[in-house]
């Protein structure tokens, strides 16, 4: 579910609120980072449980409106094409869905039905819904395009959803952007209305599991040394005046340069200067990326860049 630039991303945030609380209990801030990390989960679930709930929700409604009394003929005859959509009925039958919903104990759509319900209503009165509702019966491609591009269009940018998720866990903002990505990726995939959805691991495998430990150990526990590193490399700067995200950005990538023999020196300083671009200020990718590469040049000729495996410098 997560790739290792999702990883670095949640290792220097841990750093980050550690300095900001003054924080020196290294198991806590570890298990923090993991339970938020473990999180992530939560929230695909939680994301995907909404486009069953929205299915829910509009069969509830039909079914009532079509029971009362001065019923319209709408209302007696209604269009069930959107709660009959492919796509929709193969999440709400997924078995390893359900089951991971039950395991994970995310039923906040039950006790928050008036997320759904306004996101219903959105959905209702955007031209995208409109427009497919006015079509025939299509196959299993067509029902995925538009669940694709609902998710994409209308779900994933409403504010009342965001705010929600804001106000549930604050950590699922950083998250959401991947978690999108990865909910839209499945929904492309699908081949048809029998699939088998593929509930992911937090981990790819136990590598990442362990090098999210790692990485956030042999950071903080070198912090003085790492920054020794990078202090006299930096005649034009005050190092007073560096952002406090850049000192973190810059140990974490001498921490890996010199501390992970088996990670490439190209993908470390690629990731590190995309998480600089992402999270800090204009300039910092210029000035992270200057001094990375004079200290790669000088861990080269002294010897302290190791690294095993063909193609790794």
């Amino acid at each position: 579910m997560l790739n290792r630039r999702h990883i670095r991303v949640k290792v220097m945030q841990s750093i980050y609120a550690m300095h900001q609380h003054h924080s020196d209990n290294l198991d806590k801030e570890e298990k923090f980072l993991l339970q938020s990390i473990e999180n992530t989960q939560n929230l695909y679930l939680l994301l995907l449980s909404a486009l069953i709930e929205i299915k829910v929700k509009e069969e509830e409604y039909i079914d009532l409106a079509s029971k009362k009394h001065l019923a319209t003929k709408e209302e007696r005859n209604p269009n069930l094409k959107f709660i009959n959509n492919k796509v929709l009925v193969l999440l709400s039958e997924s078995e390893a869905l359900e089951t991971a919903l039950d395991d994970h104990n995310i039923n906040n759509w039950k006790l928050n039905d008036d997320i759904i319900l306004g996101l219903i209503d959105t959905i209702k009165e955007s031209e995208l819904y409109q427009n497919y509702m006015q079509k025939p019966v299509g196959n299993f491609e067509d029902d995925k395009k538009f669940i694709v591009d609902l998710y994409t269009e209308v779900i994933a940018p409403s504010d009342r959803l965001y705010d929600y998720l804001e106000d549930n866990k604050l950590t699922w903002l950083d998250d959401l952007p991947a978690i999108n990505t990865l909910i839209v990726k499945q929904i492309k995939q699908l081949k048809g209305e029998h699939d088998a959805l593929v509930i992911p691991k937090v981990y790819k495998d136990e590598d990442d599991k362990e090098f999210v430990k790692n990485l956030f150990r042999k950071t903080v526990l070198n912090e003085l040394e790492l920054s020794k590193e990078y202090i006299d490399k930096t005649p034009n700067w005050d190092v007073e005046r560096i952002a406090e995200i850049d000192t973190i950005i810059l140990k974490m990538a001498i921490c890996e340069l010199l501390k992970f023999p088996s990670i490439p020196t190209k993908v470390t300083i690629n990731e590190y200067l995309e998480i600089a671009k992402e999270y800090s200020t204009p300039k910092s990718s210029i000035f992270i990326n200057g001094i990375l590469d004079n200290l790669v040049k000088e861990f080269s000729q002294n010897g302290k860049l190791k690294k095993s495996g063909r193609g790794l410098l």
